[in-house]
């Protein structure tokens, strides 16, 4: 902003002492203001990201260490920029956003609240004790260090599938224990189904003969 600022002030400061030397600006300045608008819409997409990146700026509907889902990305906030928005994914690369398209489209920011929730779902065998299962995935939940315990994590039946009984499983952690909860509690929550011998069914059907 400061060079912007800094050429558009040389720029009128050489006007002004060619119109006092005495040389006609009238023509002069008719085609700088052609050229000016040529290289505006040239320059609309950057122009564009720049507004957008004014408008995240004064709004601020995140902040760097955010997570945030934005163009189908569900990423950390690494750094805002004037033209363009960097975000982290969890393998470490870097996304770059420009800053119009943020600004102009859906952002859900999963850090303004504090703690988000991770929902997970396992599928049990029918014959299997419904019960056994929330139970023993509850416990999971409630040991493991970064699942927060207010609210309360919570276990139901989600739906009833083809060839399983489709649990839900509920807990709230902060933002940035996102992904290493998401990746323990299905660990976890597999290896204790298979302690307590609960069935984690393969897709099946069953086709009756007719006589």
């Amino acid at each position: 902003m400061l060079s912007l600022v800094s050429i558009g002030l040389k720029l009128l400061l050489g006007i002004s002492a060619l119109g006092i030397l005495g040389i006609e600006m009238t023509l002069f300045i008719a085609l700088l203001g052609a050229a000016g608008l040529a290289f505006g819409m040239a320059m609309s997409g950057t122009l564009q990201n720049l507004a957008g990146g004014v408008i995240l700026l004064i709004f601020k509907p995140f902040k760097v260490g955010d997570l945030i889902h934005s163009h189908g990305h569900t990423r950390t906030v690494k750094e805002i920029q004037i033209f363009v928005t960097r975000i982290v994914t969890p393998d470490n690369k870097t996304v770059i956003l420009p800053n119009g398209a943020v600004a102009n489209n859906e952002i859900t920011n999963y850090a303004t609240e504090g703690t988000i929730r991770v929902d997970l779902e396992f599928g049990i065998a029918y014959n299997a004790s419904i019960e056994q299962a929330k139970t023993v995935l509850l416990e999971v939940m409630k040991e493991h260090p970064r699942v927060l315990q207010e609210p309360q994590p919570f276990g139901g039946v989600l739906s009833l599938g083809d060839s399983a009984v489709n649990l839900a499983v509920r807990s709230y952690v902060k933002p940035q224990d996102y992904w290493e909860v998401y990746f323990d509690i299905y660990e976890q929550g597999k290896k204790i189904l298979d302690a307590h011998q609960i069935e984690i069914p393969f897709p099946q059907r069953v086709i009756h003969q007719a006589k």
